[in-house]
């Protein structure tokens, strides 16, 4: 019987992630560009993914296109799809007993509520960079430290600093302030991250917490971030290795699907 590629896009705001799955079960190459929506990296992630797998665009029996850039690929996909349910359905292909997904992307947050990799309820942030990937980008800038050293910083921190303001703006001044009270960097990120914990778990509440809890997304391999929630929502909190590649995992798993209705394979 002949193999089934899929693929799926996944074009966020800050980031282009492929991911083509044999036979709806198994990853047979990923990519990742790290420039997002109205650049070249949706392109060049889709040409390092085929390249990766040693095939071409026509060896693709499905393809499927999904996150905040999804609409400028029309050209390339055979269908968009709401990130929403494509994180749902990557994260239960990573986590079969998944309840509740975080995904902390590069400018929104969401938290959403999964049964059997269906979507069932959600939150979002999108109105303000506040607890985003973009947020931590300018913590990051402000402290002159790397954005991938922000979790054993903070991990090293002694002592409680508080960081109170949820605005992007409000926040940088607070963090000037108190560099300039030669507070300890590692004090300062541990609050950022608490402050971060704190936003994010308001937004998780409302939607109802249950186990198994997945972070997905750009900043959940920040480990600062991920004990910050886990202390926080009082749940263990689980990631994976391909957390950046979750939304792009379940945009091929649907690719796959609606290639098997369609030719009712």
């Amino acid at each position: 019987m002949k193999d089934i590629y899929t693929l799926g896009i996944d074009i966020g705001s800050t980031a282009s992630k492929c991911v083509i799955l044999k036979n709806g079960t198994e990853i047979a190459a990923k990519s990742l560009i790290s420039v997002g929506a109205g650049t070249s990296g949706p392109q060049r992630a889709i040409e390092d993914v085929l390249e990766n797998a040693g095939m071409t665009h026509d060896d693709m029996a499905y393809v499927l296109a999904t996150g905040y850039g999804r609409n400028s690929l029309d050209h390339v996909a055979d269908k968009q799809m709401s990130e929403l349910s494509c994180h749902a359905q990557g994260a239960y292909f990573l986590f079969p007993d998944v309840r509740t997904v975080i995904d902390i992307g590069g400018q929104d947050v969401k938290i959403l509520r999964v049964e059997n990799g269906n979507l069932i309820n959600f939150q979002m942030n999108d109105k303000c960079a506040a607890g985003t990937g973009r947020f931590l980008d300018v913590m990051a800038r402000v402290l002159e430290v790397k954005v991938e050293d922000l979790g054993a910083l903070s991990a090293q921190s002694t002592k409680h600093v508080g960081i109170s303001s949820t605005c992007t703006v409000f926040a940088e001044s607070e963090v000037i302030s108190q560099l300039a009270q030669a507070t300890d960097k590692r004090d300062i990120i541990k609050g950022i991250h608490t402050s971060v914990a704190g936003r994010v778990a308001g937004l998780a509440h409302r939607v109802g917490i249950q186990d198994k809890v997945v972070m997905t997304g750009g900043v959940a391999q920040n480990t600062g971030i991920v004990s910050a929630l886990e202390e926080q929502l009082e749940h263990e909190v689980f990631t994976s290795p391909l957390t950046q590649y979750v939304g792009a995992l379940g945009a091929a798993v649907f690719a796959y699907r609606l290639y098997q209705k369609e030719n009712k394979a």
